[in-house]
């Protein structure tokens, strides 16, 4: 009976040492597709910015045939736009090998719930009625 509850223990363990790598894993994934949402939707929020303030200068939005001039402004923006991603492309991945050397545990959601002693809340009540 002994050798089956050190088994049991055993198993125990095993299980506990393998859901707390499967939530490492998790947590880093996680950490990862998390902070490369965010640079993408910083490079795309400064292009949309760029196209909202200055894109009255390639006649953006507009279905017409552009100017000489409007067309040099939008191969310019073009330019601009493929090196703002390229560079926020490059800095996820160097996000990603640098989270690569760090272990992270997601703490999910913990809610700290005040405790009170109820004498003391009747108590208050009645000194305030």
């Amino acid at each position: 009976m002994d050798g089956n509850f050190s088994d049991l223990i055993k198993a125990s363990q095993l299980y506990k040492k393998d859901r707390d790598s499967r939530l490492q894993a998790s947590s880093n994934e996680r950490l990862l597709k998390i902070a490369r949402k965010k640079i993408q939707t910083t490079m795309i929020g400064a292009l949309s910015s760029i196209e909202k303030y200055f894109g009255f200068l390639w006649a953006h939005n507009e279905s017409r045939d552009l100017t000489q001039e409007e067309e040099h402004a939008k191969e310019l923006y073009e330019k601009m736009r493929s090196e703002i991603l390229d560079r926020g492309n490059n800095q996820a991945r160097h996000l990603e090998a640098e989270l690569a050397q760090y272990e992270v545990k997601w703490l999910k959601y913990n809610i700290k719930l005040p405790v009170t002693n109820s004498v003391e809340i009747i108590e208050g009540e009645e000194e305030n009625a």
